[in-house]
């Protein structure tokens, strides 16, 4: 039984605009402290490094907020959030919720837990996250065990 809203597989859903964003502003805040640390006559070479240093701080937490994604195979999918990484059979998928005012979609899986995938959320791409929510949906029916509150 095959969905016509369930993508092609290998899929990819993240939120483009938001990782665009935080890049973006990771970037250029890097790019503004270093040329203020090396335009400063009055620092030193330590606090130069230290200003350089923050700039990269600030970048890396940025570009680490930008990981999230959530991709799904043949086999299962994949959740990439903030720090974790963690593999899901489509069997374990039991349901997909993107509800009004969520951050992100959450998964209801197999063993009574719910997993947020902070890959898909709202914030500034509201309706391509709904699209990719009804089509990480789809996906769960036809592959798993998954039904639907969107």
């Amino acid at each position: 039984m095959s969905d016509p809203h369930a993508p092609a597989l290998p899929v990819t859903f993240r939120p483009t605009r938001t990782r665009a964003v935080l890049l973006t502003v990771g970037l250029l805040m890097f790019v503004t402290i270093t040329a203020v640390a090396l335009m400063l006559d009055t620092l030193g070479p330590g606090e130069r490094v230290s200003f350089v240093f923050t700039a990269a701080l600030f970048f890396g937490v940025l570009a680490l907020l930008s990981r999230p994604k959530v991709v799904a195979d043949d086999e299962g999918v994949t959740v990439v959030n903030l720090t974790r990484t963690r593999r899901l059979a489509w069997a374990e998928i039991l349901q997909v919720n993107l509800r009004e005012g969520d951050p992100w979609v959450f998964l209801d899986l197999s063993d009574g837990t719910s997993m947020p995938a902070l890959g898909i959320q709202p914030g500034i791409g509201k309706q391509q996250a709904i699209r990719d929510a009804r089509a990480l949906r789809a996906l769960a029916e036809t592959r798993g065990t998954g039904t639907d509150t969107i």
